[in-house]
């Protein structure tokens, strides 16, 4: 899962380096402050989560570097 984060592909997704550090780092204090993941795996690692939700299209940026849900409106998430 963590090799996930090797490739272009996820970088590309989110739009850089800095943007995928930013979203991953938003998304862990979101999950750390009793979030629920977006995801179904078998893991309690959320790190692990948060890439899954990436690479799912469930997570992304917005223009001002607010995480963001997939379908959803108004609040930030982080």
């Amino acid at each position: 899962m963590l090799d996930a984060l090797k490739e272009e592909q996820i970088v590309n997704k989110v739009g850089g380096r800095f943007k995928l550090s930013t979203l991953i780092q938003k998304r862990l204090v979101a999950l750390n402050g009793g979030s629920r993941p977006l995801v179904n795996i078998n893991s309690d690692d959320k790190m692990k989560v948060v890439i899954e939700e990436i690479l799912q299209d469930k997570i992304y940026l917005d223009t001002e570097s607010n995480v963001r849900i997939v379908g959803e409106t108004g609040e930030e998430v982080a």
